[in-house]
């Protein structure tokens, strides 16, 4: 006699982490370019003519 396995019970996924969203108009306020100071060093954010960020250094 062959003993049954007890079906695999689906593991639930683990909660995900919730993400921030930001609006970029919230962030630019009709600018567009801003400055972000990240851990002492300051990024350019760009919004270029075909409505693309650039991240410059």
């Amino acid at each position: 006699m062959i003993a049954e396995k007890p079906p695999i019970q689906p593991v639930p996924p683990v909660a995900a982490q919730q993400i921030r969203m930001v609006e970029s108009t919230d962030i630019f306020r009709g600018q567009t370019e801003i400055m972000i100071r990240h851990e002492g060093v300051i990024y350019r954010m760009k919004i270029t003519r075909q409505g693309k960020l650039i991240l410059n250094k």
